[in-house]
């Protein structure tokens, strides 16, 4: 997957788990906390989401990697770069 896709996954998630809020003016290098109304169950829903699609581990001592859209694209593209993008 490239840094396109995996942004378009992430944003796909995002939706599931806040389909009230609007991710047309979600600013990547902005936390998704600042932007969106999220709680920590939220964000390990996220977690769970990308560790369901993709069937990889993340460790707990990373989520910090996952803050922001600009901040998870970098940690993730690395790990999925053989990986297709889920249909």
């Amino acid at each position: 997957m490239n840094e396109e896709q995996i942004k378009q996954v992430i944003l796909e998630i995002l939706a599931r788990i806040a389909p009230d809020e609007d991710l047309s003016d979600l600013k990547d290098e902005v936390p998704f906390r600042d932007q969106l109304d999220l709680d920590s169950m939220d964000f390990l829903d996220i977690v769970m989401e990308l560790r369901k699609l993709f069937r990889i581990q993340i460790p707990e001592e990373d989520y910090e990697h996952l803050a922001s859209m600009e901040s998870t694209v970098k940690y993730l593209a690395p790990l999925l770069k053989n990986v297709e993008s889920p249909a």
